[in-house]
This record gives structure tokens, sequence and C-alpha cells, in this order.
């Protein structure tokens, strides 16, 4: 297991900024480690890996980059939905995906698969309004049909986890869960 002695500053700091985020999970989302961390009752209880844009990070609409900062889940779509169903623009098209797990293997499209976790910046002029809206951009966390990708930058902006990985965590973060995407260790100062 990777040294968490990173985390606490971490969640502190989500804490203090999104105080009404009380009783639910925080997730943390480490690009440069392509892992998601789940702090629960005083502690990580879960490290997934996961994938986040190819491009790298970015805030503005249209660059298809992993927006940075403070979120919450605002939205959450497949419950009970069969692992691997196919989302578009949030809705069951009824297709199950094959899942490719080779390394590397790419799928035709950009599935959505298996479950949808819609996040919405908290941080105005960084992940909130105007052209770097993370809930205009539909930034979410959800599953893939490129499972073989994850732990590599691999999405369009999204994070990108493995199906089971997904569907096990879902019921866990309702809405409102505070989720923070960072860069490295360092609560990161975009003022």
């Amino acid at each position: 297991m990777p040294s968490l002695e990173w985390i606490e500053p971490v969640i502190r700091d989500a804490q203090e900024r999104a105080p009404d985020a009380v009783d639910v999970p925080i997730v943390v989302v480490r690009v440069d480690q392509q892992r998601l961390y789940v702090w629960e009752r005083g502690q990580v209880t879960d490290i997934f890996d996961v994938s986040t844009s190819e491009r790298g990070i970015g805030f503005e609409e249209g660059t298809f980059k992993t927006p940075l900062g403070l979120h919450r889940i605002v939205e959450r779509f497949g419950e009970d939905a069969p692992r691997g169903t196919i989302f578009r623009a949030r809705g069951d098209t009824g297709q199950i995906a094959d899942i490719l797990t080779e390394p590397g293997a790419r799928s035709r499209r950009d599935n959505i698969t298996s479950r949808i976790l819609w996040l919405d910046g908290l941080e105005p002029g960084i992940n909130q309004g105007g052209n770097v809206d993370s809930l205009r951009r539909y930034i979410y966390i959800h599953g893939t049909d490129e499972e073989g990708r994850i732990g590599e930058p691999a999405s369009e902006g999204c994070v990108r986890m493995r199906n089971d990985d997904v569907i096990e965590l879902f019921p866990r973060l309702p809405v409102g869960t505070v989720v923070t995407i960072l860069d490295g260790p360092e609560v990161p100062d975009l003022s």
C-alpha cells in the first residue's frame, strides 16, 4: 500500500471548504498516481486504480482534459443496471459492452458503462461557471469498456474505473459526496 501521510491535510481542506458534506465519504483522485482513494470514518477504506484524461489536466470546455479541484456528486445513474451497460447522455441504451481487458485495447467509441457519478465543480472560475464548468462539461466517475487501459491516462476528461469497482463503490457514494481531484500530494492553490 502506498504511503498515505499526504491524505489527511487534503481531507481537512475538503471538509473546511465543503462543511455541509457531513456523514458522507470523501473521494480523492490523484491524477499523478491514477488512483482513487475513499475516505470514510476517519480512514482510507479503499484504493482503486483509475484513468483520467489522456490529454492531461485542464479546466476549459472542449479540451477533454480532467479538471482539478473540489467537486461534489450531484447525480447518479445506473443503479441496478447490469455490469457493462452502455449509457448515452446518461440514458441506459439496453446494450452491454464487450469489456476489453487486454493492456492498451481500445473500443470503437468512448463507452460509458455500468454506473455514472456526475460531478459538479465547487470552485467558481476554476471548475464552476463559464467555460470551466465541470457539470456542463459532463465530468463523471464512470465504468469503461477499456479496462485494459485503467491505471494510465486514457479518458476524454472523466475519471474511468473498472466496472466491478464502480459498481461496488456506487451505493456508498450518495449525492453530496465530496470529490477532490489533485495532481500530487499537496492541496493545490488554484487561485
